[in-house]
């Protein structure tokens, strides 16, 4: 409905907790904004691993009935939208085989750039492929592997693959957690009474009262069982390339991802967006909910007062039914609302933290426009985007970003505004940069840390001319 890069994935593993599917589930529920097509949780009892998953919402998913017959201690949980591959049931994670290895459960936050190339040689070997997903190479990778344990057999997996990983791994007897020497997906270690639990927000981790411990270091495979933690780190170094867009739109503010607080980050980012693009007006609206936090630290650093101009309807579910003859601007109206009295009359700076399309934030501007404001000024607390992401993002060709084909003059007459500005791109590092972590920020600059399949790249960054008919399967993680 709202044009955005849509989230990626979540996942969430508990070991040695009486209740783990339980506690599972609160955690899902709590990683939700991460994915919203599929939902799934598999336990082990030390006998057995035992998996429920569908498609939906989480509280959609599972009941009491459901969660009491996934028994055990441990557990890992996966919330899904569907970067590589359908969204189907046959996507939906965990992943769980049996294989001479034993019984293994996946959950997979991320994008494998060369799960093509590795699905297309093990198809050659005899694999069998159940989906269209790239998790399901690891499982193929490690049920294939000719090392003899379980943790020899994860790790020749994994060293094989590349991109975006950080995985939840369940066996009957253990619970692994591994990232990508890259770090691009966060995630975290945590503690709750005696047992352990891995995140891909801490925000999971407070719904539980467990409590933040540490990341998951890129490159570290931690193993979790009945003797405490063991931590390995097989793969060779890597440039660190967390996701910036984690901190700009993906993260719950109250999470903290690669050691910040995302809600301080935001607020940083709106301080710097007024510092670097001041504009004379009567009031900062924030795009609801993802622009709150920039337009709040936007209001603080220029005196401009924040109110809250327009009003999210949160009721709105996956779908609604569309009036036969069409209402303008419908899809945005039914989940937004300008408040008359705040606009009319005023000259209006509407903050946001992204704009893709541009689509919606013409509608925006043209209702906020509507509601009787004087003037719109559209400030994005981020750098114009202008590439695709390859590493876990859902994200449109790079003929469909309004800042890769427009300029800023050209923008701002689509959008309808008076003015438009985006925070730099030295301004959005000078947010982050640590000495400990270094940011991918291949969606403002088109530079990737690690390559992309030719065929994929083609295909995102050129314009086809195809109908719907004639659209190839996009296929990411």
């Amino acid at each position: 409905m709202f044009d955005k890069f849509k989230d990626e994935c979540g996942v969430f593993g508990i070991f040695g907790h009486p209740e783990a599917a339980n506690m599972t589930y609160l955690g899902l529920y709590a990683l939700q904004h991460r994915g919203q097509e599929s939902a799934g949780i598999a336990a082990s009892d030390g006998e057995r691993v035992r998996i429920s998953r569908e498609m939906g919402y989480v509280a959609d998913v599972f009941d009491s009935r459901t969660l009491s017959e996934l028994a055990g201690s441990i557990a890992i949980g996966h919330v899904r939208y569907s970067t590589a591959g359908e969204s189907k049931l046959a996507n939906a994670q965990p992943i769980l085989i049996d294989c001479a290895h034993g019984q293994i459960a996946l959950g997979h936050n991320g994008n494998l750039v060369n799960a093509r190339e590795l699905r297309d040689e093990l198809v050659g070997q005899g694999s069998i492929f159940q989906s269209s997903s790239d998790t399901e190479v690891i499982a193929h990778l490690y049920a294939r592997s000719k090392m003899t344990t379980v943790e020899e057999a994860l790790v020749d997996a994994v060293s094989q693959v590349q991109g975006a990983f950080s995985l939840v791994i369940l066996t009957r007897e253990h619970l692994i957690a591994v990232r990508d020497p890259h770090g691009f997906r966060p995630l975290a270690l945590g503690r709750l009474d005696d047992a352990w639990v891995v995140a891909s927000e801490t925000c999971a981790m407070d719904l539980i009262g467990a409590t933040y411990v540490r990341d998951i270091e890129p490159g570290e495979v931690l193993i979790v069982g009945a003797g405490g933690t063991k931590s390995i780190r097989p793969f060779p170094p890597a440039r660190l390339s967390h996701c910036i867009f984690e901190h700009v739109y993906f993260a719950r503010p109250d999470s903290y991802v690669f050691g910040r607080s995302v809600n301080e980050v935001r607020t940083e980012l709106g301080r710097v967006l007024a510092r670097e693009q001041p504009v004379d007006a009567d009031v900062v609206v924030p795009v609801p909910d993802s622009g709150v936090c920039a337009a709040m630290g936007f209001a603080e650093q220029s005196g401009v007062p924040l109110r809250m101009g327009l009003i999210r309807n949160h009721y709105v579910g996956r779908t609604f039914i569309q009036p036969q003859q069409s209402i303008r601007h419908f899809g945005v109206k039914v989940k937004l609302n300008p408040v008359r009295s705040i606009l009319e009359g005023k000259r209006v700076i509407l903050v946001d933290d992204s704009i893709v399309r541009g689509t919606t934030s013409r509608k925006i501007v043209r209702m906020v426009r509507a509601a009787g404001a004087k003037e719109v000024h559209v400030r994005i607390s981020c750098p114009p985007t202008i590439s695709p992401c390859f590493y876990g993002v859902d994200t449109p060709r790079r003929t469909e970003l309004i800042a890769a084909t427009h300029t800023l003059d050209e923008i701002r007459d689509y959008l309808e505004a008076d003015s438009i500005a985006y925070l730099s791109l030295e301004g959005l590092m000078s947010t982050v940069q640590t000495e400990r972590g270094k940011y991918c920020s291949s969606c403002y600059t088109g530079s990737y840390p690690v390559p992309v399949p030719q065929d994929e790249a083609r295909y995102l960054q050129l314009a086809l001319k195809l109908d719907k008919s004639e659209k190839p399967e996009t296929v990411a993680g």
